[in-house]
């Protein structure tokens, strides 16, 4: 038994779908811009001497890393209000997101730090800045220049992660093809749109990345 392609019904609700993908770009902006606060400050505690921050930021990494998102969102949404601790399911997910990207950043920064030469913190303290100058200054800035590319597969994937709301009935894009489907009864059609709108938008984040990386590259 054939089956033939109907978009009307989705077509019909394309603006849903726009609205829920505006949404999971909405959600992955902000817990990517925290989490790369948290990541960039656990990198740092990763590298430095202090043995406390050290093993903070170690077991805060490996706890996260180590977790299924689906399992940190499902905990935040249901667990936490059992704890005294409400959040909405909007900040209950932004607040998941943000500390599985600052897990994840975390390393790539790292990593980027790793490849600072020490001579550059010698030769800044040698003209008088101050350690936290040495940071903010020289080494996050050539640090975050070094870790582009994966900072582009990264943010890439946490984007995707957005879709995982759906399991606490945010609207975002996962959800409201879900809806569309469950409405209209056309499986093909819509999970082939929203794959199409997933593609495209994943594409569109790689190609800034890559012309940030052009723009910032050092001249050869």
């Amino acid at each position: 038994m054939g089956y033939t392609l109907n978009f009307a019904a989705v077509w019909r609700n394309f603006d849903f779908l726009l609205s829920g993908l505006a949404l999971s770009l909405g959600l992955a902006v902000i817990s990517i811009v925290i989490g790369a606060v948290i990541g960039l400050f656990s990198a740092f505690a990763l590298t430095a001497k202090n043995r406390y921050g050290l093993a903070a930021a170690q077991v805060y990494v490996t706890v996260i890393r180590n977790l299924p998102i689906l399992v940190l969102v499902l905990f935040a949404y249901f667990a936490l209000p059992q704890m005294g601790v409400r959040l909405d399911k909007l900040e209950s997910f932004v607040l998941v997101l943000s500390l599985y990207s600052g897990a994840y950043l975390a390393e790539v920064f790292r990593a980027g730090l790793l490849s600072i030469p020490a001579g550059l913190t010698e030769a800044g303290l040698a003209i008088g800045l101050t350690g936290l100058q040495i940071r903010s200054s020289i080494i996050a800035p050539l640090m975050l220049r070094n870790v582009l590319p994966s900072l582009s597969s990264t943010i890439i994937s946490l984007f995707k992660d957005t879709s995982l709301a759906a399991a606490i009935a945010v609207p975002e894009l996962t959800f409201a093809a879900r809806k569309i489907n469950v409405e209209s009864f056309r499986v093909v059609e819509t999970w082939m749109v929203t794959s199409a709108l997933y593609v495209a938008t994943c594409f569109f984040i790689a190609a800034l990345m890559r012309f940030v990386e052009g723009r910032l590259a050092l001249p050869r």
